[in-house]
């Protein structure tokens, strides 16, 4: 696929931080959780996954299609889910070697991505203990819990104390990671993660930042973007390419169990007379194959 250029004055303002005249925006830690269902079994477009269009007032990417995720929330570090038993499924030091990070943050980002995806979707990854998971979200009191978590009323572990369940971050997979590059004035250092639409349970158009929801197959959504009938940040975009090279959600987590996140960053580099963006050397393949 041929990338097009990056305009001029992205590509000076990128220059200016090189030079040090700039000074870049601190990242914010963010968690965001790529939603897959099976695909029509005579589609090759891969597994389906769930994409929300934010609004297009939205300081951060308005108007673009992304997954249900946000930013790490300061109660998200909370140790009462593991300490009063709320945790099920591998351990914070598990996570903090697939992840890259401490097991503060690990057990924050994981936190994070259950709660924003319940925020964001109505989806809710927990159940009553590690062997069940919870197999419909759509009541009025359900609906309520959400909000309050989404006000910051309600923090993850009162909500899990309230309802009995656990969270079972084993139906989470670690994907991949991305930092925003430093010429952005909003910058988010974002892991990805990969999960199945639990049995039973729907997506809702829920999210006040979202304009619409959709379903669609990872490759469909690819050329979507290709075709500019969607918009898509580069990392969004590349991560459904990645996710579409799989059959189906299965095969999607059984790859991530041999993952381990190194986060990204896109830089702007030269490509013949013009400047794009890099991306990381497994995208580049898959970019070149298309």
């Amino acid at each position: 696929m041929q990338r097009p250029p990056l305009p001029e004055a992205l590509v000076a303002q990128a220059r200016s931080y090189a030079d040090g005249d700039a000074e870049p925006a601190e990242p914010r830690d963010a968690a965001t959780v790529v939603l897959l269902r099976p695909g029509a079994s005579s589609s090759p477009a891969g597994p389906e996954i769930y994409l929300l269009r934010r609004q297009t007032s939205m300081a951060f990417a308005g108007g673009m299609c992304v997954f249900p995720g946000g930013g790490v929330d300061p109660r998200d570090y909370a140790d009462e889910l593991v300490d009063r038993g709320l945790w099920a499924g591998p351990s914070p030091a598990e996570w903090a070697e697939r992840l890259g990070v401490d097991e503060p943050k690990a057990r924050a980002l994981v936190c994070a991505a259950v709660r924003e995806t319940f925020e964001e979707s109505g989806v809710l990854l927990a159940g009553t203990d590690a062997d069940e998971v919870v197999a419909d979200t759509t009541g009025d009191d359900w609906e309520a819990d959400r909000v309050a978590l989404e006000t910051r009323e309600l923090s993850m572990t009162a909500f899990l104390e309230k309802r009995s369940l656990v969270l079972r971050t084993d139906l989470l997979g670690p994907w991949s990671g991305w930092l925003t590059p430093v010429f952005e004035p909003r910058r988010y250092r974002t892991w990805f993660f990969v999960a199945r639409l639990p049995e039973g349970q729907v997506t809702r158009d829920v999210s006040t930042e979202s304009s619409a929801v959709t379903w669609t197959a990872a490759m469909d959504a690819v050329e979507q973007v290709e075709q500019r009938q969607i918009l898509m940040m580069p990392p969004t975009w590349l991560t459904c390419l990645d996710v579409g090279q799989h059959a189906d959600p299965a095969a999607v987590l059984a790859e991530s169990r041999g993952r381990h996140v190194e986060i990204f960053m896109p830089e702007v580099v030269p490509d013949g007379d013009d400047f794009i963006l890099s991306t990381p050397p497994h995208c580049s393949a898959l970019m070149a194959a298309r």
